[in-house]
Parts: C-alpha cells; sequence; structure tokens
C-alpha cells in the first residue's frame, strides 16, 4: 500500500553536484535554530495547501538524515483519511514547495524527502477534534488535580492520576468518560495529554484489506 515516487530535481545544488556560491557545504547537523526556522517556512507553504484540500495538518516535522532534510507532514479529517487523500495531499504540497523554491524561496536547502501520512494510533489526544475523532474508542489520560468538574470541591482528589476509559461523547468543550465504575465529564483544562489504546477485540473487525502498519499510510517524495 505504501506508494513512492522519485523526482529527479536536486533543489539548492547544481546539477554536476558542487553547492553554488555562498551555499552551506557541511555535512553535519543543522543548529536547532536553523531547522526551526525552516519549519516555520515550510509551514507557511504547506499549511495553506493541506487547509485548501479540507484536511487538518496535525504536525509538521524537519529532521537531518545524512545530507538530506526529512520533512514530515502529518494530515487527518474526520472520518479519517485514506490513502488516495494522502497520495493527493502530498503531490500538492510537491507542487508547492517546487513553486516556492523556483520563485526564490529557501524552503528546503539540499536534497530531502516528503513524507506524508495520516496519525497512527500512537498520536497522543491533545485537541478537541482529537477526541471528537475517537468516540468509542479505549484511551488513557492523566486526569490533573481538578478532578471531576462535577464533583463537589471537597470530594476532588488531589494530584494527577490516569484514567482508562471509553470515550463516549466529545465537544469543544468537554469529554465524557465510561470507566469501570462510572460516567463522568470532564474539561480540557482537566486534561493531559490522551493515548488510544489498542484493543485487541476490534482488530476482527478491520476489514481484511487494512493494513495496521503505520508505515504503509506514507507517501513519499523523495528530492
Amino acid at each position: 500500500m505504501t506508494q513512492r515516487g522519485r523526482a529527479t530535481r536536486t533543489t539548492g545544488r547544481s546539477r554536476g553536484g558542487q553547492a553554488p556560491r555562498g551555499a552551506q557545504t557541511s555535512s553535519g547537523p543543522a543548529p536547532r535554530g536553523d531547522l526551526t526556522a525552516r519549519r516555520e517556512r515550510l509551514r507557511s507553504v504547506i499549511a495553506p495547501v493541506v487547509d485548501g484540500a479540507g484536511y487538518d495538518l496535525e504536525d509538521l516535522s524537519v529532521s537531518r538524515a545524512g545530507r538530506r532534510h526529512v520533512v514530515r507532514v502529518i494530515v487527518d479529517a474526520d472520518g479519517g483519511i485514506n490513502l488516495d487523500a494522502v497520495a493527493d495531499v502530498s503531490r500538492a504540497v510537491s507542487a508547492a514547495l517546487d513553486a516556492a523554491e523556483d520563485s526564490g524561496g529557501d524552503i528546503v536547502a539540499g536534497e530531502y524527502q516528503l513524507e506524508v501520512s495520516s496519525p497512527g494510533v500512537d498520536r497522543p489526544l491533545t485537541l478537541p477534534r482529537h477526541w471528537r475523532r475517537n468516540v468509542g474508542r479505549l484511551v488513557r489520560v492523566t486526569v490533573r488535580g481538578a478532578g471531576t468538574p462535577s464533583a463537589p470541591q471537597g470530594d476532588r482528589p488531589a494530584g494527577d492520576r490516569q484514567v482508562a476509559g471509553r470515550v463516549i461523547a466529545a465537544d469543544d468543550e468537554r469529554v465524557v468518560l465510561e470507566t469501570e465504575t462510572e460516567r463522568t465529564e470532564l474539561t480540557y483544562p482537566d486534561l493531559g495529554p490522551g493515548r488510544v489504546q489498542i484493543e485487541f477485540s476490534r482488530l476482527d473487525e478491520l476489514p481484511d484489506s487494512e493494513d495496521l502498519d503505520d508505515d504503509d499510510d506514507v507517501e513519499d517524495e523523495e528530492r
């Protein structure tokens, strides 16, 4: 299910393999500040493309792998995102990066590899839309000391605690969790990042054609 492509154009270097005059030739790790600035330039190009396609840009990272940069883009949507959509977004992002560099912008210097994928089950639930998209799933989350909002102040436990429960409902303000003993409402300030728990009984419900390997949801464009 993995789709891969290779572009013949290498950005930031001449066909002869020599760096243009004034370009940095060191193959060592780039300073953190340089990668941070590069990530922001990438975001300014990639975010409008993803938003325009009707998806959410969940994460964007850039790192060095030898002499190349690796640009990783995580996208998602209500109802999930399939491989065809991942491929479409990857092509659109690649074209936008080409256009930005052709217009004179130093977006990704040197060779780079673009990876576009959907979130894996190990992605933390940090935003209301993450919780909404996982209604019906079992999660584990840290509940901060405030505890359950509906409980009297004196009955609220002190300190953080780990809670495992099923997400019954979620909106922009709160999550409803059903634990083994109760059903409780929690506002987002009361919650740390949630983690979806793997339920082997639910694996049997997946179609035979669905691959559980997150790597198969990746569309690679190697620059």
